[in-house]
């Protein structure tokens, strides 16, 4: 076991990664699915000849899949790069007039909010982290178009009442849009496909690759293009499509939500075994952040947390994060620790640990007594 304390070379070293909120590995099954499409079949789907048209074939069934999966029709299924443009395209192109954010939102979410024009507003959010239709009622006015609300939150997992809130925003005549990045491993889908008028996913956050993400909008909705210069996704979004991701993505969005009862299981389970351990470890010196959580999130403030912690938990062969990848850098307070109530300091100590089907028993307990002996040393 490791000694942190004394020095002593340690007996045993282990790479354990618990940041699957961050990124995912690459699942067999979808290398395998996308193999042909990397090797062979390369044409550009725009293409007109036999080679485009064999791509351009790649991506209907890709598009047709993933409808099938959330309960859409595929012509409600617009491909992106990945989770930051759809939310970016669709904050900045859905709904008429102001908008209405949670201030738990992605960065993606927050900042294009401030490129679309009109008013912003922020939506409260109580200490548990739960945005509620209380909450949004208090925020709405006359002249609101959009609602954005995150189904599950990135960095504490706290899951999101889409369904209510969607209700409660069609009754003003406005749109809901919901960030569902985090939520394609541990949520239903379809449920939330129904409920929302506009949701994003992103294929790198469940076992697909880099490179490809969706929008989806539902009939009637209306959108304009964020990006400009071709024909592609019916006029409204340029740029040629990334086939192998895009099939790939298709694949891992089957399986996420075919396997999604048995992740929620493995991931609760192994959650509840790393808190336990650490809270029992450290006693009174960390919090467990946020209340109705997605079970393959752990977002924990430590008295001696944030950066020197992640730092030392690197060095001893343990991958987490202090939430979002996108704002690794930034050496400022969680916003989201601000909005539930936290003060800037204690807001700049958590650390957030996600958990995945491939996680085991073994890694779980071992980092729960690394996060131990980095804080005891």
């Amino acid at each position: 076991m490791l000694d942190f304390c004394t020095g002593l070379a340690y007996n045993k070293i282990m790479n354990v990664y618990l940041d699957h909120a961050a990124t995912t590995p690459l699942l067999p099954e979808v290398f395998e699915a996308m193999r042909p499409v990397l090797c062979d079949d390369f044409g550009n789907p725009d293409s007109l000849h036999a080679f485009g048209r064999t791509a351009a074939a790649y991506v209907t069934d890709a598009r047709d899949r993933i409808a099938n999966v959330l309960g859409v029709s595929p012509a409600e299924v617009y491909f992106t790069s990945g989770g930051t443009e759809a939310d970016n395209w669709a904050v900045r192109c859905i709904g008429e007039g102001d908008a209405v954010l949670s201030p738990i939102e992605h960065a993606a979410v927050r900042e294009a909010a401030l490129l679309r024009g009109g008013r912003i507003f922020t939506c409260p959010v109580g200490e548990d982290g739960i945005v509620t239709k209380a909450h949004l009622g208090r925020t709405m006015s006359e002249g609101v178009g959009l609602v954005a609300v995150m189904a599950v939150n990135n960095e504490t997992g706290c899951v999101q009442p889409v369904e209510e809130l969607a209700r409660a925003t069609h009754a003003l005549n406005a749109v809901l849009f919901s960030d569902c990045v985090q939520a394609a491993c541990s949520q239903d889908l379809k449920t939330l496909a129904a409920a929302c008028d506009a949701l994003s996913l992103s294929s790198h956050k469940l076992g697909g690759p880099k490179g490809a993400g969706a929008l989806i909008v539902k009939k009637g909705v209306k959108i304009k293009p964020l990006i400009v210069g071709g024909e592609q996704e019916r006029r409204l979004r340029g740029g040629t499509l990334n086939v192998p991701a895009i099939v790939g993505f298709a694949k891992a969005l089957e399986l996420a939500q075919a396997r999604r009862e048995e992740f929620c299981a493995h991931t609760g389970r192994l959650r509840d075994l790393f808190e336990e351990s650490v809270l029992s470890a450290l006693r009174g010196r960390v919090k467990i952040d946020g209340e109705g959580r997605a079970p393959n999130i752990s977002h924990l403030t430590f008295e001696d947390g944030g950066e020197t912690l992640l730092a030392l938990l690197d060095l001893h062969g343990v991958a987490a994060s202090g939430g979002a990848a996108c704002s690794a850098h930034a050496a400022l307070p969680s916003h989201v620790m601000l909005a539930m109530g936290r003060e800037e300091e204690e807001a700049k100590k958590g650390v957030r640990f996600s958990f995945g089907l491939s996680t085991t028993e073994e890694e779980v307990l071992f980092a729960a007594k690394t996060v131990a002996a980095c804080l005891k040393g």
